[in-house]
């Protein structure tokens, strides 16, 4: 995939990402629709031209919610790149098919055209002209990110994990 960045500093809360008072709802539209609004007001415009979210340490931190990587998925949101995720963000991502990947964003800026590809073990970033190395991700979890998620990638396997 290829986008545009919107940068964020470090300890990006669940909070920030869909406020508590947003997750009684089962409606993914109306999660989107609030996604990152405490923390960035122009989130939603932003996105217009920008769909890839590059942030620092420990994005995804705080409470536990699925609400979180769904709001950001659906609002647009095709990639979040970040020196480290909690653990808790970073399984629901790749489980709601939110592509996440772990790397240097220091060298990453506000508005760099960057690609990536789940499994190829960078990031490219066009605007520097420079390739990042990227913590690999394990195959299964590369399978279920291309399936869309893991109920797709389940469905297609007739409910099963193994090969």
């Amino acid at each position: 995939m290829t986008g545009r960045v919107i940068k964020y500093a470090d300890n990006v809360s669940t909070d920030a990402i869909i406020a508590g008072k947003y997750t009684k709802t089962l409606d993914f539209q109306e999660l989107a629709a609030h996604a990152m609004e405490d923390l960035d007001p122009h989130f939603h415009e932003k996105l217009t031209q920008r769909n890839i979210i590059a942030a620092g340490h420990y994005f995804g931190c705080g409470s536990s919610r699925e609400q979180a990587p769904i709001a950001l998925r659906t609002a647009g949101v095709a990639c979040i790149l970040a020196k480290d995720f909690s653990r808790i963000f970073f399984r629901n991502a790749i489980n709601v098919g939110l592509c996440i990947a772990e790397c240097d964003t220091d060298l990453i800026d506000d508005g760099d055209e960057i690609t990536y590809v789940p499994g190829d073990g960078k990031v490219v970033n066009h605007t520097k002209s420079m390739e990042i190395p990227v913590l690999g991700l394990p195959q299964i979890m590369v399978d279920i990110l291309e399936a869309g998620g893991l109920q797709p990638y389940l469905k297609s396997r007739n409910g099963s994990m193994e090969e």
